[in-house]
């Protein structure tokens, strides 16, 4: 069978993108969540710090540290974590199961009480962050591996990281905030024929948007 360059078959038949060939763990997530829309402010804020965390790593590493991330990080319920002091500093950067990284583990720190202020302002970070979702007629036609080998950052996602980094926020570079997008169905960026792609499509089409209070 014949595969358009950024897709893989499995062995099942079923087109995937292929940076998700690796592992089945790697599959599951692309099937599952990447590129579904999500409204979950403890998902989204999640997201933000991994994709902080990720920096000069591969989302693989990160996606396999996840469940400790989530222990050590409260489950990123940003109210708890924004209640993180020095020991709790200390405590993450002794936690081999995460990225121990002072500078990372201090901004998802800061960011969880920057969310508090942002939900203060728009009622939930959801809200906030699917204000900067791309109309759909800026998007290119048809979303190929060539495209998306041009597409490292948007409008969109520098104009979010402009305003995250004017409340505060770090580690949310426009290269970062477009990566949070792409997991979170703020655009879909599967590739043509990939088999999640219709299923998210579907999913935004369904989507109750978060609207500012």
């Amino acid at each position: 069978m014949s595969v358009s360059p950024g897709l893989f078959a499995g062995a099942d038949g079923t087109l995937r993108c292929r940076w998700c060939e690796s592992t089945p763990a790697y599959q599951h997530y692309h099937d599952k969540e990447w590129g579904f829309p999500v409204t979950d402010d403890r998902r989204l804020f999640e997201k933000l710090c991994l994709e902080g965390f990720q920096a000069g790593l591969s989302w693989l590493t990160i996606l396999n540290k996840r469940e400790a991330f989530r222990r050590g990080f409260a489950e990123f319920d940003a109210e708890r974590v924004a209640r993180f002091g020095p020991k709790d500093v200390e405590r993450l950067l002794g936690d081999a199961g995460i990225v121990r990284h002072r500078g990372k583990i201090e901004s998802a720190i800061n960011n969880a009480q920057r969310v508090l202020e942002l939900r203060e302002e728009f009622g939930s970070l959801a809200a906030y962050a699917w204000g900067f979702e791309p109309d759909p007629a800026s998007r290119p036609r048809r979303i190929t591996q060539k495209a998306l080998q041009a597409m490292s950052t948007s409008p969109e996602s520098v104009a979010m990281s402009k305003d995250l980094k004017k409340r505060g926020w770090s580690f949310v570079g426009p290269t970062t905030v477009y990566a949070f997008m792409q997991a979170m169905g703020l655009v879909n960026d599967h590739v043509e024929d990939c088999h999640a792609r219709e299923l998210a499509l579907a999913a935004r089409a369904k989507l109750r948007m978060p609207r500012p209070r």
